[in-house]
């Protein structure tokens, strides 16, 4: 195992909140909040009618001619968009014939093409004619790594991951392990997801979503506002990124995952798979708890995940709990489910990167079980340096990711 520095030199993002990096960086800043009507299908029939809808957001302007896929999904282009802002940013596009084999991608996602196929079968079921394969072929959500890897031409590694809400995250991870361990020199690594009929019943029909706005760790919190949109950065191997003077936005330090074992959408109360994994992030990163400057929750704003999200902290950091800022961006852009933890490690990317920490907002009235700093009432000048991302996923499928600034002596494990 070579265990190489692995850098962050690319973001990439399409969100409720912001469809590039730079808007959406400033509408962190400013505390926007992306929730409103759903229009990608009609709500009528359900009990919630918002969400965070990625709104003017159009494939023929975000995805230049050449890397046009034929039979993209939504959820396809949004990825595309994000990788190409990302691989824009860290000057690799087009991509040198000579990394072409040592680049790869991976992503997480869950929904896929699932919006379209929703609607090609409700026409053939009204009698819109036969249903011809080609018609599906973007319908699997591994769709989107070959959409990119072919749209590019890269031929290094390539998956996909179906976690739930931690697939971005993971996606992170194993990237990361995957230049660490010397199988690639850079990786495409990010998630995405749309917003389906599908998806919206099912958590409809859990009674987990808000109809208004989510409000993470709030008193009177009813749960999530679903959304859409995906997340990229572009991973490097230090000494690659050193070899074509790139410029450096951050460090993958490391990533923790671990599994509840107790039920198929309901968090562990006692918070015993968040706090492994939380703890089996710091010791991949050599860390010690006291250098943890920021922490970025899961923060769903439902019942159960904030108070199990705020005991598993308490317990991985102690003490040190009370004095690290916490926040869920998720009350702005919403839960992007499969795309979260990537949409969320390019948050921690910019807090390191741009020296703040974005607020919770719709948090006015805290509760006593959820006591600590939720950084509510705007955002927060600070200087993070090292970011822990938390994503805790149905079927108690839990990732962390601490992401860091970048220093030449490094921090933790060289």
């Amino acid at each position: 195992m070579q265990n190489r520095r692995v850098v962050i030199t690319g973001l990439g993002a399409v969100t409720a909140i912001g469809t590039t990096v730079p808007a959406f960086a400033e509408a962190l800043k400013k505390g926007v909040c992306g929730i409103g009507p759903v229009t990608v299908f009609d709500t009528a029939g359900f009990r919630t009618h918002t969400g965070g809808e990625v709104r003017d957001f159009d494939p023929g302007t975000a995805i230049p001619g050449p890397y046009r896929r034929k039979r993209m999904s939504r959820s396809d282009a949004m990825a595309m968009a994000a990788a190409l802002e990302a691989i824009t940013d860290a000057g690799l596009l087009p991509v040198p014939d000579e990394l072409k084999a040592g680049i790869g991608v991976v992503v997480g996602g869950g929904a896929g093409g699932m919006l379209e196929c929703e609607t090609l079968y409700r026409d053939h079921l009204a009698g819109g004619g036969p249903l011809p394969f080609s018609r599906f072929a973007s319908f699997c959500c591994a769709s989107s790594a070959d959409h990119i890897a072919s749209a590019l031409d890269i031929m290094g590694p390539k998956t996909t991951f179906m976690t739930a809400c931690s697939s971005g995250g993971t996606a992170i991870g194993f990237a990361r392990d995957l230049i660490a361990d010397g199988a690639a020199e850079a990786m495409i690594a990010g998630g995405t997801e749309p917003l389906s009929r599908v998806t919206y019943a099912a958590f409809n029909g859990l009674q987990a979503v808000d109809p208004d706005y989510p409000r993470p760790f709030d008193k009177n919190r009813r749960g999530m506002s679903l959304a859409e949109g995906a997340g990229v950065l572009i991973l490097e191997s230090l000494d690659h990124a050193r070899r074509r003077g790139a410029r450096i936005l951050g460090e993958v330090l490391g990533y923790g995952i671990s599994c509840d074992a107790h039920h198929m959408t309901a968090p562990d109360p006692s918070a015993s798979g968040a706090i492994r994994c939380m703890t089996a992030a710091l010791a991949d990163a050599g860390l010690d708890p006291s250098q943890i400057d920021y922490i970025n929750a899961h923060g769903t704003a439902t019942p159960a995940n904030d108070r199990m999200e705020t005991l598993a902290i308490k317990s991985a950091f102690g003490e040190r709990s009370y004095d690290i800022p916490v926040s869920s961006t998720k009350a702005m852009h919403g839960h992007t489910l499969g795309a979260a933890g990537a949409i969320e490690g390019v948050v921690c990317t910019l807090a390191i990167q741009r020296k703040f920490i974005p607020p919770t907002i719709h948090h006015d009235e805290p509760e006593p079980d959820c006591d600590l700093d939720y950084v509510a009432g705007g955002v927060r000048e600070a200087d993070v340096r090292i970011a822990l991302s938390n994503s805790f996923a149905f079927g108690g499928n839990n990732t962390t990711v601490i992401l860091g600034e970048f220093t030449e002596e490094g921090v933790g494990h060289d």
